[in-house]
């Protein structure tokens, strides 16, 4: 039903910068989020960015003046700004999107996830 496919992953020396997309598949899902989320070797999956149908948007205080999360409608895709990667920053990044579809009347939420892109930051 929802299909979400990142890409723009790679490897980049501290200091540089990466920008992700995640292009989303849909046909009667309303997305009302979508959010990037990463998860490095040994921790655990931690929230990075998100951006609302609204356009509100929120950062982890790891990324806050580093990353931008944005979207293009148009294309169904949100992308993730990456600049002045550090090392700690190496993770895979995954997108995830949350929403409802309509049946019978009544909303039906839920959420989909991308297959991951990884992102490794050499020091």
């Amino acid at each position: 039903q929802v299909q979400l496919v990142e890409s723009g992953g790679g490897l980049v020396q501290a200091g540089g910068s990466l920008r992700l997309s995640c292009a989303a598949s849909v046909s009667t899902f309303t997305i009302n989020r979508v959010g990037w989320y990463r998860q490095a070797p040994g921790k655990q999956r931690e929230l990075v960015a998100a951006i609302t149908s609204g356009g509100s948007t929120n950062y982890a205080d790891s990324v806050k003046g580093r990353f931008i999360i944005s979207r293009d409608n148009a294309k169904n895709t949100v992308y993730l700004q990456m600049n002045s990667l550090k090392p700690e920053d190496t993770a895979v990044y995954h997108c995830n999107a949350f929403g409802y579809t309509i049946v019978a009347g009544r909303s039906n939420w839920d959420d989909y996830w991308g297959q991951g892109t990884q992102v490794t930051v050499s020091s």
